[in-house]
């Protein structure tokens, strides 16, 4: 049976964790801390989706060395957490196990092998490269969420909506190792697709949700309420723009326009984006990895983006005035 544990067992660790187990294809364990660890060992798995309760029991530990070399490690914890996350996983890692970060934003890999971005790892996502140095590129599987769901309280997960899940190699083309992976999701209900281009599906989410996840946070508006002002729809846009200009630069050419992409946003109606939840929850606000990371990007290209920045600039302060950012560095 296939050992898969779940580095963060939050609303999509949790999401995917209890699908996985419930399957009954793979033994699931958990890496987790405080209420969390709690709850799993208390509760075991839990998921509520479509008005039903989806339950497996669960085993969860706060030391890797106690679950032990796995097959697939899935990383699913909030970016600013990941750093000390990337430093406790070592004994989770066997030389054939793949690593599948299931996250938001751009990922700390992701200028690895890509000539003419630079090899030197983004400071935005991995300040001074520990992340890459703790995680072997060879051993990851890149991965795109499309799911929206939550955790009311500690362990358990309540879903919103999607089922998607993309996965594919971080330097292209199919192989049978991602194949696994996704034959596995797919086995547990998610909705699978093993892409060619990983790299481009992710650039592709990050571009819609650039403007949107900051802009929400900093105005407490759902994402109706934004593409109603012009102002900041217009603005929105022109974010957008630069993010697709730098795509065009890095392979991942984006052929929809802004105002395409915002006529798909608005089917979602008066709907809270994670980084409005975060903060509503008091929890850390990942910019750097979904804005910082962009601007990043586009200053090692010489791509201009100053409406990108502005708008970095502007929730960065927001998220330090209330503790839910680092503060500057003097």
């Amino acid at each position: 049976m296939t050992k898969v544990c779940i580095a963060g067992a939050g609303a999509i660790g949790g999401f995917i964790g209890t699908r996985l187990a419930a399957a009954g294809r793979a033994e699931v364990s958990a890496l987790a801390r405080g209420a969390t660890l709690n709850a799993l060992r208390t509760h075991g798995w839990r998921l509520d989706i479509n008005g039903q309760r989806i339950a497996a029991p669960a085993r969860a530990s706060d030391r890797a060395a106690e679950l032990g070399a796995q097959d697939l490690v899935v990383i699913a914890v909030k970016g600013p957490a990941l750093a000390e996350v990337a430093a406790s996983i070592a004994p989770l890692l066997g030389p054939e196990t793949l690593v599948l970060p299931a996250m938001n934003g751009v990922p700390w890999w992701f200028c690895q092998r890509q000539p003419g971005i630079g090899e030197t790892p983004l400071a935005s996502v991995d300040p001074g490269g520990l992340i890459a140095r703790a995680i072997p590129f060879e051993q990851l599987i890149g991965c795109v969420v499309h799911a929206s769901t939550s955790s009311p309280e500690p362990g358990r997960v309540q879903h919103r909506m999607g089922h998607g899940l993309i996965v594919g190699e971080p330097t292209g083309g199919r192989s049978p190792r991602a194949q696994g992976v996704a034959d596995l999701l797919a086995h547990a209900g998610f909705e699978l697709t093993h892409s060619a281009d990983v790299r481009y599906d992710i650039w592709y989410k990050l571009w819609g949700n650039l403007t949107m996840n900051p802009v929400a946070a900093l105005t407490g508006a759902t994402v109706d309420q934004v593409l109603a002002d012009p102002l900041l729809r217009s603005f929105c846009s022109a974010a957008m723009r630069e993010a697709a200009a730098i795509g065009a630069r890095i392979g991942c050419p984006i052929a929809q326009t802004p105002e395409d992409r915002h006529a798909v946003t608005a089917k979602l109606g008066a709907f809270k984006p994670s980084m409005l939840q975060d903060v509503e929850a008091g929890r850390a606000l990942e910019l750097d990895a979904i804005v910082g990371a962009v601007v990043e990007i586009g200053a090692r290209l010489g791509v201009p983006t100053p409406h990108t920045s502005a708008l970095l600039g502007l929730a960065r302060l927001f998220g330090r005035v209330r503790g839910l950012y680092p503060p500057a560095e003097h």
